[in-house]
């Protein structure tokens, strides 16, 4: 498996990057790879199907000037800022092996990533919650979401690592949807910080996926036009 190390400039490639990957490996040029990238600003971000006036305070957003964007994949809403690690896999779809489906997928990649934190963390229960989330115990690190191709998968996620927790309570509302292990908890109550390196996590999950050799030359171009033709999109961003 390749590693691609690499935060862009602006958020809607950052968005980009992603799928850019999964679509390389689809189509053949690409194949398994390891993606990390890390926000530079703060900005909103809504799974594929979500209603934005349900899940996002617009007019929060708004008076802070905080944009809001769509992902490609499902899941819920992520306030990306500083302080938060994204990180991507792009593995190829076996019929008889763990990436067969979507609940073998995300079983198969939890428990590597839960073992590979684990390490940093030895004195911590890691734990996987509802279908895709990271916690210590029972409070949320880590959310992920998987995105299905033929031949290929995306499966991504966010961690916090030393976020400023008080924009998500700002900035969104309860959510719509909520695991049952949640307990309609109040995001300052459910969320926390790992108060770990970017750069040791970043190694530790590198080494568990065996992402050995470096991906030096991005595809910046395809990148780029992702980003200009759909993520910059009013009508993709805000379509429901």
């Amino acid at each position: 498996m390749t590693l691609l190390d690499h935060s862009p400039p602006s958020p809607t490639e950052s968005l980009a990057l992603d799928e850019v990957m999964l679509e390389l490996a689809e189509t053949g040029p690409g194949g398994e790879v390891l993606v990390f990238w890390e926000p530079s600003e703060v900005f909103v971000v809504v799974g594929y199907a979500n209603k934005v006036a349900t899940e996002v305070d617009v007019a929060a957003c708004e008076a802070r000037g905080i944009l809001i964007f769509r992902r490609c994949s499902g899941g819920g809403t992520v306030v990306q800022m500083p302080g938060g690690l994204n990180y991507g896999l792009i593995l190829s779809i076996n019929e008889e092996g763990p990436t067969r489906n979507i609940t073998a997928a995300n079983q198969f990649i939890m428990e590597k990533n839960r073992a590979a934190i684990g390490t940093l963390l030895p004195d911590s229960a890691i734990t996987v919650r509802g279908h895709t989330d990271l916690c210590l115990a029972d409070v949320k690190f880590g959310g992920n979401s998987q995105r299905r191709r033929k031949n290929f998968l995306l499966f991504h996620g966010t961690l916090l690592l030393d976020c400023d927790l008080r924009l998500i309570t700002e900035l969104l509302p309860m959510p719509s949807l909520q695991p049952g292990y949640r307990a309609s908890r109040p995001h300052q109550d459910f969320l926390t910080n790992l108060n770990l390196s970017a750069e040791k996590v970043k190694a530790t999950l590198a080494k568990e996926w065996n992402a050995t050799e470096k991906l030096s030359h991005p595809p910046l171009k395809e990148i780029a036009q992702l980003a200009r033709d759909k993520y910059s999109s009013r009508e993709w961003n805000l379509k429901y």
